[in-house]
């Protein structure tokens, strides 16, 4: 009976809150079959540490003289266009109903694009950020995710020590790596000798996603890949 009372209930808040695209606005889901379909897919060759789209598989310009702690970082999606939208709508708008759907398209992306990961941890918001927007939405993601793919979620050990300013309102490469040097601690053991995969909505510089690694290494992780819905290029 539970899973015919689950669906009950989900049909009976599909009634009374409908669902409407991000996208074009028709009702039915949060991102329908046509804005799906106009999604911009990051496939390779990507650069093998960034995972920015390119001609080749080598390492790209930004990243060769990059001392990088993280092992790799791979997106799902350019970050523009419909997926744009439900990021913002997700993060900014408090429409948390979208998890599932943005879960379950980052889970076909490692299902085409499997990535080295036992544990999903995501990036942690400082307390104080956490307080003001009410959720961190990359811990809403990666449980979402755990659920989806059969992995577990750690959202206890990494944190974020520092309130420093969002990267979106630095300026260049260096100023975001400064910006979040130092700012990640891990607070206990419990990922010693395991393979991290890092869970962000959105990679730009990869200086948040390296922070994490290095914090992550630091406490033993064998290896910290990242994962994100989308990246800007």
């Amino acid at each position: 009976m539970l899973p015919q009372l689950t669906e009950l209930k989900g049909a009976a808040l599909d009634f009374l809150f409908p669902r409407f695209c991000v996208g074009c606005g028709k009702e039915g889901d949060f991102i329908c079959k046509s804005c799906q379909a106009t999604l911009s897919q990051i496939t390779s060759p990507v650069c093998p540490k960034c995972g920015r789209p390119q001609s080749n598989e080598l390492l790209c310009s930004s990243c060769f003289n990059w001392e990088a702690k993280i092992d790799g970082i791979r997106s799902a999606f350019r970050f523009d266009g419909v997926i744009r939208k439900a990021i913002h709508e997700f993060k900014y708008k408090n429409l948390r109903a979208i998890t599932t759907d943005l879960a379950q398209l980052l889970n076909m992306y490692l299902l085409e694009n499997p990535i080295p990961g036992e544990i999903l941890i995501p990036v942690p918001l400082h307390h104080r950020r956490l307080r003001e927007r009410g959720y961190n939405q990359s811990t809403m993601l990666a449980k979402e995710l755990a659920k989806i793919a059969g992995l577990s979620v750690n959202e206890h050990s990494l944190i974020r020590k520092s309130y420093n300013l969002p990267q979106a309102k630095t300026g260049n490469v260096e100023e975001r790596k400064q910006n979040v040097s130092g700012v990640f601690v891990c607070v206990d053991e419990d990922l010693h000798d395991k393979k991290v995969l890092l869970i962000d909505d959105v990679a730009t510089a990869g200086a948040t996603l390296n922070a994490c690694a290095s914090a992550l290494k630091t406490a033993g992780a064998m290896s910290v890949w990242g994962l994100t819905l989308a990246r800007e290029i």
